[in-house]
């Protein structure tokens, strides 16, 4: 479990990008001239018009794009969450074969109702190929919960992310191959 979490959270991470920034007094542009001089003013003493307590000066504790949410996570890490995701869900029978996932006319129609035949009532499914296939990524997209990944690709955060899993037979082999291949 510690694994497949660790995996997950990174996997989440490195999708994450960084989008809050706000500029620091040395940041914004200008406040270089010292307001007014130091004594004699009755005022209290400032150096720069840009200072996070003046209007229009710099943000003290805000977020920076310099944050970086990235984690790294071992090869063997992420193979052994994988592979223990994959066989939990056989366990639990929620991996399922099919000869082919191939749709004639790549419609999310046809889709839809290959699932609610087979799969119940908005069913959460990874549907695994072989190779990549366009068709069947355009006609399951709109469907909820729905995925498409290559046999090549698959990884943790899409096996968590889906209830169940439908290997295509050529991909389930090609799988199996890349797990042996790894781990040898």
């Amino acid at each position: 479990e510690d694994a497949v979490h660790q995996t997950i959270l990174a996997a989440q991470g490195n999708a994450r990008k960084t989008l809050a920034h706000t500029k620091g007094r040395g940041d914004v542009r200008g406040g270089g001239k010292k307001p007014w001089r130091q004594k004699g003013t009755g005022r209290a003493r400032h150096g720069s018009s840009r200072s996070p307590i003046w209007k229009g000066g710099g943000v003290t504790f805000g977020p920076t794009k310099e944050r970086a949410f990235d984690k790294k996570v071992n090869k063997k890490m992420k193979r052994f969450a994988l592979t223990s995701l994959i066989s939990r869900k056989l366990k639990d029978k929620k991996v399922f074969v099919f000869d082919s996932l191939e749709f004639a006319p790549a419609k999310t129609k046809d889709v839809s109702k290959f699932l609610s035949a087979r799969m119940g009532a908005r069913p959460s499914v990874l549907f695994v190929r072989e190779e990549k296939n366009a068709h069947l990524e355009r006609a399951a997209r709109n469907i909820q919960k729905v995925g498409v990944a290559s046999a090549s690709s698959l990884d943790a955060l899409a096996c968590a992310e889906r209830e169940k899993i439908v290997f295509e037979k050529p991909a389930l082999v090609a799988f199996v191959a890349r797990m042996q291949k790894e781990n040898s």
